[in-house]
């Protein structure tokens, strides 16, 4: 019906076709172990299966022991190979298709007898087959379609071999009829596997224009949102604001003297602050959109119960900066940020709208005398903007030290 050897002798074609690829691919990008995994399973497979092949012409144990050895811990290669493509730790399991084999090839009643070593083996490449499933299902799943399809065709390839296994264990078959079982194996195998690697180029496409629309939206030395990420999240933020009965709120920060900073103490100095602020500032903002706008310039998109709750958001990330100077590993850098804030309910809310207010509330911040922050409430931020600005517009929120320094001076009047 179907000979093994011709089975085989296709599969090792494909193998090493495969070999070369992922090998090539490898060299354009030696960082990646993912492609070097897959360069070893296919190479280990195509070698396993040439030894099987030459079965006759090569001493026996090399043939059935070491050929079928070689050729499952290939398979284990390419399980590892999706492991480091999504850059999980190896798993104990990875081992168990060449496992399985060794645990029972040595016992005399598989060893002997031709029959009992193909259940043998199709049992050890259904675990092969069922791993590389277990592999490839992860939560990326949600973001790359192709896992899904990836991890079925795995489990088909699972069941070809377990049943396989099984028919060879119901029928008795004799050598001859149980060499055509392998041969129909070994094709339902490298068909489905065949289709598995068009599947991964697939998923490597998916996953690497995904990686190119975050880098599009992902300032590059701050690792948060840019401008043009952070402007995509606002309806995102206005939806939730709505189904929340929350308001809208826009919040600009504008580290203060940042051009001192960089005369001062270096432009890697200025960095390392505009880094510290980003990571700090997007800490108390997880269920908002923070981005850098530019320069020095950061803003958040949040929603807010009221004005009191966007006070102590801006006033909370005000504080925490100056709090302590930022070590840059040459110098302690002292830092403060002023604060525009501009709300509005999510029905009236309109981005463009709330920036401007926001800025205009930061202008007036920084005229107050930095370090400070400035609030436009819903009337002051629907309102148009003025010709120029007027630095005494807004609410400006006291600072912890001007509140300590009032309550002071309340008590020296009490006494």
């Amino acid at each position: 019906m179907f000979s093994v050897t011709t089975g085989l002798t296709i599969w090792c074609s494909e193998a090493i076709t495969l070999a070369l690829v992922a090998f090539s691919a490898w060299r354009h990008d030696v960082r990646n172990k993912t492609y070097l995994y897959w360069t070893f399973g296919f190479l280990l497979s195509a070698i396993g299966f040439a030894m099987v092949v030459l079965r006759g012409h090569i001493p026996n144990f090399f043939s059935i022991e070491v050929g079928n050895t070689v050729a499952l811990v290939g398979q284990s290669a390419w399980i590892a190979g999706y492991l480091a493509l999504d850059k999980r730790k190896m798993e104990w399991w990875v081992a168990l298709p060449p496992l399985v084999w060794l645990s029972g090839i040595f016992l005399p009643w598989v060893n002997d007898d031709y029959a009992n070593r193909v259940i043998l083996y199709n049992l050890a490449s259904a675990t092969g087959a069922t791993g590389l499933a277990m592999a490839v299902i992860s939560p990326g799943m949600r973001t790359e379609p192709s896992r899904t399809r990836l991890a079925v065709v795995f489990l088909f390839q699972s069941c070809v071999c377990f049943g396989a296994a099984l028919a060879i264990a119901l029928t008795s078959p004799t050598p001859a009829e149980a060499a055509n079982y392998a041969g129909i194996a070994a094709l339902g195998t490298a068909f489905p596997l065949t289709l598995a690697c068009a599947l991964t180029c697939r998923l490597i496409m998916e996953r690497s224009e995904r990686q190119l629309r975050l880098l599009s939206i992902t300032d590059t030395l701050t690792g948060v949102l840019n401008r043009r990420g952070l402007f995509a999240q606002f309806a995102n933020i206005q939806i939730r604001a709505h189904d929340e009965a929350r308001q809208v709120a826009v919040l600009l920060f504008d580290l203060d003297n940042f051009k001192r900073i960089n005369d001062r103490f270096g432009h890697h100095a200025g960095d390392v602050v505009l880094s510290v602020f980003a990571r700090m500032a997007r800490q108390y903002t997880p269920a908002g959109a923070f981005g850098r706008m530019g320069g020095e310039e950061f803003a958040a998109f949040v929603s807010v119960a009221d004005q009191t709750e966007a006070e102590a958001l801006a006033e909370s990330i005000r504080a925490e900066l100056c709090r302590a100077p930022i070590n840059t590993g040459d110098a302690l850098v002292p830092a403060t940020v002023s604060t525009g804030v501009a709300l509005a309910s999510p029905i009236e809310a309109n981005m463009d709208r709330l920036v401007s207010a926001a800025d205009r509330a930061l202008y007036a911040a920084k005229a107050a005398g930095r370090n400070c922050t400035v609030i436009f409430g819903e009337a002051e931020a629907a309102a148009p903007p003025p010709a120029a600005p007027d630095e005494r517009s807004g609410e400006l929120v006291p600072t912890l030290d001007d509140q300590i320094h009032a309550l002071r001076r309340v008590g020296s009047l009490g006494r």
